[in-house]
């Protein structure tokens, strides 16, 4: 395995970041365009101290700090991870993945960060700099759920959204993960159901251990800005083997003679032949990356920078 260092340039830049510039120019002209830079690119802060907030709601396995750290994994107490990097294909066909095996002996190990530590929308921050606020030791990029208003949100055992709107994914507190229709249900029956984090973006990719059928043809969102998540791309995405064993996969992309990424479909069958009895896709693209006690794992896009985004999902260390 191999890291590279995050990169030090300024923070407020990242996967949507043109809209910056491109809508800057709309609201200038005046007229109606002002609303797209109010909602796309000026921070809306809506929970600060987000993680505070969640300590003083639950409370979770504390790390013990002797877990050691080697190119190939982490071992302590409460987690074991190992990371392989796999590569199949050449040339303009060659595709470069890693996939991260985690097993906890405390679901609640696996949490959420938010940018700066605050819940809204348009915050965001690179996700090694998010997994160093946060003391993680693997951590990937989460579901963006900064770049939209709708979703159910709970993060760490706290309800942040409640406007159910798409496939979502419930991770539990009891190490169990489903895939659920947001719009069947409310963010306060799935907390009383016992569920730790949700995260909102898609489409399931595993489910009962078959690739779902059908994924090649989904788009997730038609917010402004959005394009389709089809096609051959980076993407990070989560699955669950067993109780409290998962797997965490960043796919690169679009870097030719390294990655070309991949399809939904070619995803998805990483988890199944990995086990993977439930398996979500994440936010991909440029926003796909892997973190390992503050490595950057991955090369998005070819370039071995990160960009910037609203959170991150990780191991606690």
């Amino acid at each position: 395995m191999t890291t590279n260092p995050s990169p030090h340039q300024p923070r407020r830049i990242g996967r949507r970041g043109f809209l910056a510039g491109g809508l800057g120019l709309l609201a200038a002209a005046g007229g109606g365009s002002a609303w797209a830079l109010d909602r796309y690119v000026l921070d809306h802060v809506e929970v600060s101290g987000a993680s505070q907030l969640a300590a003083q709601n639950v409370v979770a396995a504390e790390p013990d700090g002797t877990g050691t750290a080697t190119a190939a994994g982490y071992s302590s107490d409460t987690a074991k991870i190992s990371i392989e990097t796999v590569t199949t294909g050449s040339g303009d066909d060659r595709v470069t993945y890693f996939v991260a095996d985690v097993r906890v002996t405390d679901a609640t190990i696996v949490k959420s960060a938010f940018a700066e530590d605050q819940f809204g929308e348009n915050i965001i921050a690179y996700p090694s700099e998010i997994a160093a606020s946060a003391n993680a030791v693997l951590a990937i990029n989460g579901d963006y759920y900064g770049f939209r208003d709708t979703g159910i949100v709970i993060r760490n055992g706290v309800k942040f959204r409640d406007k159910g709107a798409r496939q979502g994914l419930a991770l539990y507190a009891d190490g169990s993960m489903k895939l659920y229709d947001e719009t069947a249900t409310s963010a306060d029956e799935l907390i009383s159901d016992g569920v730790w984090n949700t995260l909102s973006f898609g489409p399931g990719l595993v489910d009962d251990g078959t690739v779902i059928s059908g994924i090649d043809r989904i788009e997730v969102d038609t917010n402004f800005g959005n394009h389709s998540v089809q096609g051959q791309q980076p993407r990070t995405g989560i699955g669950l083997v067993g109780n409290n064993h998962l797997l965490f996969v960043v796919a690169d992309g679009r870097s030719s003679g390294y990655s070309r990424g991949v399809t939904m479909p070619e995803f998805a069958r990483i988890f199944a032949d990995r086990g993977a009895r439930t398996a979500y896709n994440l936010d991909g693209g440029g926003s796909s990356a892997m973190i390992f006690r503050g490595g950057l794992v991955n090369n998005p896009l070819g370039k071995g920078r990160e960009r910037g985004t609203s959170d991150i999902l990780y191991v606690a260390g």
